[in-house]
């Protein structure tokens, strides 16, 4: 049976998506003309500044559009559902906000990003454009620590691209905002919790099977594997799982800061993550820790999953001020 979606033709929905996005956000972003799956921020690219260009798949919005703006993204690339953009966007990106002091690729540690924006970036420096890549790894599920080169990068990307954003806005240049990027990537732990799947426009089917009282812990925004399936249990059970394995890699100590991130996958209400959010903070103040800023909300979706994700960014002076810059985009202001 076919999932209900407000939709018109599956092949369709991101371009009209784009279309809406672009009536209700026109002052800050704008299609270029030669790709439209090309967001530059209207303010915020400048000549002398470290151009930051983001990008991935449709279907994770806010990410990656919504953070398009000044003190945030010059320039998002956006691909099809679930589906890395081709390298020509990322190009018109990439020469649309080159100001002449190099540009930063963020996006999240998947193979089909990893080859695209790669070949944006070799044909960028053969029109004389320097371009540095950090991919974003937080989710700490889906690898061990000694291979977190292969982890994913998922809800973590709101605070490591927000850190580079800041670091370019800033007229940083490039070497530091490539160095502040990576640190704000070392410092930044992720798990998720799905509780049931979800469908592409496209095929309007279930992209994976769970049982009705089953729920996931680790798996990944495009429904890969985690880390074990399980009986669903109370919001107060789940996040004291997830807590207890950031803790143990990020090693804090009393007296340390954080930023909190509880996201919702797609569907799950506002009520359910605040209820977690509620024991998230009862966990950093059990442990002697401070939680600098927190945000509660969608903020890196899967469409219609259900689920969560908890994100918390280890802090030190430095990241507290990339966390602290202000910034205008779309679908965030902070």
């Amino acid at each position: 049976m076919a999932t209900k979606k407000i939709i018109n033709r599956g092949d369709d929905a991101v371009d009209e998506m784009l279309d809406g996005v672009i009536a209700a956000h026109g002052d800050v972003v704008m299609q270029l003309a030669e790709n439209p799956r090309a967001l530059v921020a209207r303010e915020g690219p400048r000549k002398g500044k470290v151009g930051l260009v983001i990008g991935g798949g449709s279907g994770h919005e806010p990410t990656f559009l919504g953070f398009v703006g000044k003190g945030l993204a010059d320039a998002a690339a956006i691909g099809n559902v679930f589906a890395s953009p081709p390298p020509d966007p990322v190009l018109a990106c990439t020469k649309a906000v080159d100001g002449g002091a190099g540009v930063l690729y963020m996006y999240g540690n998947y193979a089909g990003d990893v080859m695209n924006f790669d070949m944006a970036a070799e044909m960028a420096a053969m029109e004389d454009i320097e371009v540095r890549t950090v991919l974003s790894t937080d989710d700490i599920a889906s690898a061990p620590v000694s291979e977190r080169e292969k982890r994913r990068g998922v809800a973590g990307n709101f605070f490591i691209f927000k850190a580079g954003g800041a670091a370019c806005d800033m007229m940083l240049p490039l070497d530091e905002c490539e160095r502040i990027a990576r640190k704000a990537n070392d410092h930044t732990y992720t798990i998720g919790v799905a509780l049931s799947p979800c469908s592409l426009p496209q095929t309007r089917k279930w992209n994976f099977e769970m049982g009705e009282n089953d729920m996931e812990i680790g798996m990944g925004i495009h429904g890969e594997p985690g880390m074990m399936r399980e009986s669903l249990q109370t919001a107060d059970e789940i996040t004291d799982r997830i807590m207890d394995s950031i803790f143990e890699e990020m090693a804090p100590q009393k007296g340390d800061r954080v930023a909190v991130l509880v996201n919702s996958l797609g569907s799950t209400p506002l009520m359910e993550l605040y209820i977690m959010n509620r024991r998230v903070h009862q966990r950093l103040g059990e442990a002697g820790l401070s939680a600098h800023k927190t945000w509660v909300g969608g903020y890196c979706t899967s469409l219609e999953m259900a689920g969560a994700s908890i994100t918390l960014m280890h802090l030190d002076d430095e990241l507290t001020r990339m966390v602290d810059h202000p910034c205008a985009c779309a679908m965030f202001n902070g």
